[in-house]
């Protein structure tokens, strides 16, 4: 019931404090998490805070941003965390300082800050029974921890494609175990078998068994998986069974010793800024660090047409190319030019582009060629003079067609993730202010978005 809220100042809800200081060095080992202003910024051995918790980051871009950790962890000076949350629900006091807008509380110039003291008369609206907070915050997280499990689904098929792009195209595993095959004077059909072998990822047979134990597991994958047998042979057979010298070393017979530009160009097409959205929008500052990928932008571009980019189309950020900022793109749309946009030079080949690109090698190289101190930026020209080995087109193609599905599906969990957010961000403000009943909410979100008019 609505009358079993109560209306009290925050300082009655809990308490804060400030984070305490942490050389950076101190920032790299252990399992204790580290929240500074935006969440966690690393790993430390020794907790300062007992779980759960909560941060606010209390100075410049990340004030007002909240965090949440499960266990003990240790707060960092650029937050404030709560020392006692006064007999109330941390999960739900986690969610009610997230509707909270922290801006009003500003108390700095050049740069934003965050006085404690500020917001302990800020007068909030709560449920006074725990057991109401713990089922109002039960229904948010259910939500965030389903947006979590996708998150690390697609983390697992982005591991696996690198796995067999690494397998393939720089261990050269399935060449390798030809020769190797050959070496010991088995036979070109023991030496596709364990090519099989190579690509299947699993021993097929004990490890020390012979060419005829491996002919016998794969015989009973014939009987049983006939199509994945088939897969497998067909997909061996495109490996050769020798290596050749190259500038780069030994790479299979038949490949080529060549550069980034011999399989890629650069997107040259354009696309006004009358048809971009916030989400077709790609500039530095909406992709995400560390391979993550691209958020929705917070501005439009200024000019009247930006370069453009297709589905498939590679994008990587030019601007500090150490944070690796890609994006394989599923959409069409519009980049800033500090965006590189890269385009295969054959078709169906975007999977195997994207992966090679995706290496640290690569963005080391541009690192190494990029201009300026401060803020580095790649060199086109030189980008393109990337030396890779470059296979036969089949093998490529062959490739992406079996990783392909990996980010179909990574982008299926991507749109239903984008879906629960916004759910969770519609019911947010009005479970926590009681406007909408936890009953109406906890079964079925696509319910409780229709109960609150979304």
């Amino acid at each position: 019931m609505k009358s079993e809220w109560v209306t009290i100042p925050l300082g009655d809800v809990l308490t804060l404090q400030r984070g305490h200081d942490l050389p950076t060095q101190n920032r790299l080992s252990g399992d204790i998490p580290i929240l500074g202003s935006s969440g966690i910024t690393g790993f430390h051995n020794e907790a300062k805070a007992t779980g759960p918790g909560v941060t606010v980051g209390r100075s410049g871009n990340s004030m007002g941003e909240i965090s949440y950790s499960d266990k003990d962890f240790w707060p960092l000076n650029t937050a404030l965390y709560v020392t006692d949350f006064k007999g109330n629900d941390p999960k739900f006091i986690y969610y009610l300082l997230k509707t909270i807008d922290f801006d009003q509380f500003n108390s700095g110039s050049a740069q934003k800050s965050l006085n404690r003291n500020a917001v302990y008369p800020f007068e909030v609206e709560i449920p006074k029974s725990r057991a109401e907070q713990q089922r109002i915050s039960s229904v948010l997280s259910s939500l965030e921890e389903k947006v979590g499990i996708n998150q690390k689904i697609n983390q697992t098929l982005e591991q696996m494609s690198q796995a067999i792009f690494k397998s393939w195209f720089v261990n050269f595993e399935p060449v390798k175990a030809k020769i190797a095959s050959l070496e010991a004077g088995e036979s070109e059909e023991d030496a596709l078998l364990a090519a099989m072998q190579a690509i299947s990822g699993t021993s097929l047979c004990n490890a020390g068994a012979s060419a005829a134990g491996a002919h016998a597991a794969l015989t009973r994958l014939q009987a049983e998986q006939p199509e994945r047998y088939a897969e497998l042979r067909a997909t061996a057979e495109l490996f050769p069974s020798a290596m050749q010298d190259s500038e780069l070393g030994e790479i299979p017979e038949g490949w080529a010793y060549g550069t980034l530009s011999d399989i890629a160009s650069f997107s040259r097409q354009r696309i006004s800024k009358d048809e971009l959205t916030l989400e077709t929008y790609i500039s530095t500052e909406n992709m995400l660090e560390n391979r993550k990928g691209v958020c929705p932008a917070s501005s439009f571009p200024s000019s009247a047409s930006v370069p453009g980019f297709e589905p498939g189309e590679i994008l990587i950020s030019n601007i500090r190319p150490y944070f690796k900022k890609i994006w394989l793109a599923n959409i069409h749309g519009g980049r800033s030019p500090d965006v590189l946009g890269f385009t295969p030079r054959h078709n169906g080949t975007e999977e195997h582009l994207f992966n090679l690109l995706y290496q640290d090698s690569f963005f080391e190289y541009m690192m190494l060629t990029s201009k300026g101190a401060k803020m580095p930026r790649g060199d086109k020209k030189a980008i393109m003079q990337f030396a890779t080995a470059v296979p036969p087109i089949d093998l490529m193609r062959h490739f992406s067609e079996h990783v392909r599905p990996f980010y179909l599906l990574a982008t299926s969990h991507n749109r239903e993730s984008v879906s629960l957010v916004s759910i969770r961000d519609t019911i947010l403000p009005k479970l926590l202010s009681g406007e909408l009943s936890v009953s109406s909410a906890e079964d079925q979100p696509a319910e409780a978005m229709e109960t609150a008019n979304v």
